[in-house]
């Protein structure tokens, strides 16, 4: 187990080094209500995206609680190179690649709503 949280440790630096090069070239912030746009078109059919709610899907982590099971910037990475999970027994969720700007939007949001 503790070699997983390194690994994600370690590519969630790399991906914060990603969003941090996009923002540095093109002089852009991010912005989390189009990251809460890209979540809802997007994850909201399993996923609970807004502050608070429970997701329609059961085993599907709301949005909100992300932080209780993975530092939100480790996300960077995987949401560049593709995020996909598989869940034993409920439908499983397809991939999805975002561009540097989409999550830097995208982490920006879910900061905003992680409960304390």
């Amino acid at each position: 187990m503790g070699q997983f949280f390194r690994a994600f440790f370690t590519v969630g630096i790399i991906g914060g080094a990603f969003v941090a090069l996009a923002e540095a070239k093109s002089g852009w912030a991010p912005d989390p209500q189009a990251g809460h746009a890209l979540l809802t078109e997007n994850c909201a059919s399993c996923h609970a995206v807004d502050a608070t709610g429970t997701s329609p899907v059961p085993a599907a982590v709301a949005f909100h609680e992300i932080s209780a099971r993975y530092p939100v910037k480790a996300l960077e990475e995987a949401l560049a190179e593709g995020i996909m999970v598989g869940h034993d027994g409920v439908q499983q969720m397809p991939e999805f690649r975002f561009n540097a700007i989409q999550i830097g939007d995208i982490i920006a949001y879910l900061e905003s709503i992680q409960d304390e």
